[in-house]
């Protein structure tokens, strides 16, 4: 456990998350469907984009944190069976302790990392698989390679959809290797952003959408032009021109998120 600790948000029942010093998670219980940090009203948009409202879900959560997600699928999506990868067990356990899951939850922790509990599920498990995993602030290098995307292609369901949160900034060197790697396997996909990130050299929060089927292009410009903080949505050709050029990461030559700015 990198230095976890729970302390107070900006209004009651609210609390932060911090590791290492930075906020990792925000969790409201009073209102679970609150969702402070952008990227996670992001890729919540997704969710809701995947189904019709209310219609359970069947999830796969590639790293924990506070759980702030997969709150937000049970309160939206009651009965989701939603299986979470979180190694950290010590950092579960405080968010157990100190921020309680809803009884009936439907959200199952594992303490495995996300290579190993992928592996361990069975193929087409899922109708989500939500990778949103940091080690020391930085993306694990073993979750961004063809390898893996491969495995998680094998547990999604036909037309399932594979969320990632990356973070990296102009020139976007490292996520341009990702959107190759997932472009091999799966062929369709997606990418949200600030308009500051994808004008501006520091770093940011890009959230990329990929599947087999088609990725809700539509629906998903819809909510970004009518959300409460304006984002951008790249359909195919768009990602193609502006995040093209790279060569897929493997197990054999891949790397993490660029480090944070500090």
């Amino acid at each position: 456990m990198a230095d976890a600790e729970i302390v107070p948000g900006d209004r009651p029942g609210s609390h932060l998350l911090r590791m290492a010093g930075m906020n990792q998670s925000y969790v409201d219980l009073v209102d679970p469907t609150r969702l402070v940090f952008d990227y996670v009203r992001r890729m919540a948009d997704v969710v809701d984009a995947a189904a019709p409202a209310g219609q359970p879900v069947r999830m796969v959560h590639v790293g924990g944190a506070g759980l702030t997600l997969p709150r937000y699928v049970a309160a939206t999506r009651p009965a989701s069976p939603q299986v979470v990868l979180e190694p950290d067990a010590e950092v579960t356990e405080l968010v157990r302790r100190e921020l309680p899951l809803p009884r009936r939850s439907g959200i199952k922790v594992r303490a495995v990392g996300g290579r190993e509990g992928v592996a361990a599920l069975r193929d087409r498990h899922a109708e989500l698989v939500m990778l949103d995993a940091f080690a020391d602030a930085r993306v694990p290098a073993e979750l961004v390679t063809v390898e893996f995307f491969e495995d998680v292609a094998r547990v999604l369901d036909e037309g399932g959809l594979f969320v990632l949160n990356l973070t990296d900034r102009a020139p976007f060197g490292w996520s341009r290797r990702v959107v190759a790697g997932l472009r091999q396997v799966f062929g369709s996909m997606l990418l949200t952003a600030e308009p500051a990130t994808l004008r501006a050299r520091r770093l940011g929060n890009l959230v990329v959408v990929a599947s087999r089927a088609p990725v809700p292009v539509d629906v998903l410009g819809a909510r970004a032009a009518s959300a409460a903080a304006p984002y951008r949505v790249l359909d195919g050709r768009q990602v193609s021109d502006g995040f093209g050029g790279g060569t897929p990461f493997t197990d054999a030559d891949t790397a993490p998120s660029p480090p944070p700015d500090r």
